[in-house]
């Protein structure tokens, strides 16, 4: 069905449109001295409401006939054909008008020209909408697919974090086997409740802030066996961030970098602070550790970072942004991220 009659109010639109195209063929009738503006309007009303309808016909041969170099002959014959007839029944319909009016059929060559001439407009508006509406569909597709592209990258990263915090905690464990077996045993429990956590979450793409920092103690339980007193970790939470909806394993992977590059250096080991608070409609987290100077960090980002990085992007865009940098023997990643309720940010998912 044509959309202008799926519905009432589209289709009394159109019509109202073809008012002024009558009174342009009732002057045109007048010019020529053909009665009066009022009989004019009685003999050319019936047959402007058919042809009204019957130039709705080019949305279906529009379709079949798209504009296309290799259609060059049928577009000739099917408009050529086509507004001819049209316009032939639109003179029809006003000669048989005239004929019950018992008025004269003045100017036939000029109502069947005009007739030709709106068959012919109305192709080309159908035409353009045609390309309106294939031009929002690629619009759309290309956005579903943009989206998808972004889904699975989101999801290949999530899947990337876990197998690196893996293989770190095995060669962990792997050293502290040979040096202190019970410790090793705790690490694998700890380890073990880890990843039974980080699995519960399935595929949720983002938890409320509580979660995420429950996930980021359960990892600092694993390293704490490893480091013992050498590791010394702080939060600074504020309360009303606590709902903010965040990543799944955010967090952690800034926490493992601090641990690696910072605590893990040092002998006498170090500190990690982690603060998170609000400002405006955004939330700001910190994680700050000490390292050694003398070892300065890399001056490239490294694999979990670079993660975290790309993840907010891919969440955010550019209403996202992370700082990472080293001041006075403390390296400090900076994240800022807007505060999305947690229903908010699964209907964005």
């Amino acid at each position: 069905m044509h959309p202008i009659l799926a519905k009432p109010a589209r289709m009394l639109l159109y019509l109202a449109g073809w008012l002024p195209v009558l009174a342009l063929l009732d002057y045109l009738l007048w010019s020529s001295g053909n009665t009066s503006w009022t009989r004019n309007a009685t003999m050319l009303a019936p047959g402007c409401l058919v042809f009204a309808f019957v130039c709705l016909s080019p949305w279906a041969l529009c379709r079949v006939r798209p504009l296309r170099l290799a259609n060059v002959a049928m577009l000739a014959v099917t408009w050529t054909a086509a507004p001819v007839a049209a316009s032939a029944i639109f003179t029809a319909a006003v000669w048989a008008m005239a004929r019950i009016l018992n008025q004269p059929f003045a100017l036939p060559g000029l109502l069947f020209a005009a007739g030709v001439l709106l068959y012919l407009l109305s192709a080309g508006l159908h035409y353009t909408a045609l390309a309106g509406e294939a031009s929002r569909q690629a619009e759309l597709q290309a956005a579903e697919a943009h989206s998808l592209a972004r889904d699975a990258e989101l999801r290949a990263l999530r899947m990337q974090i876990n197998p690196h915090f893996l293989f770190n905690s095995l060669h962990s464990i792997a050293a502290l086997s040979t040096q202190d077996g019970p410790r090793a045993r705790e690490m694998c429990v700890r380890l073990s409740g880890f990843l039974r956590s980080s699995l519960g979450l399935g595929d949720r793409e983002s938890v409320p802030l509580s979660e995420e920092l429950a996930l980021t103690r359960s990892y600092l339980e694993v390293e704490q066996v490893r480091f013992g007193a050498r590791l010394q970790y702080s939060e600074d939470i504020q309360e009303t961030c606590r709902d903010c909806a965040v990543p799944v394993l955010l967090l952690q992977p800034l926490i493992e970098n601090a641990v690696k590059h910072g605590v893990a250096g040092l002998v006498e080991g170090g500190s990690i602070r982690l603060s998170v608070e609000p400002a405006a409609e955004i939330d700001k987290a910190a994680v700050e550790n000490a390292f050694d100077s003398d070892s300065p960090p890399a001056n490239r980002l490294g694999v979990g970072l670079a993660q975290v990085r790309r993840r907010l992007e891919l969440r955010y865009g550019g209403a996202a942004e992370m700082r990472a940098g080293a001041h006075e023997g403390v390296y400090r990643v900076e994240l800022q991220f807007p505060c999305e309720s947690p229903m908010a940010s699964s209907n964005r998912a």
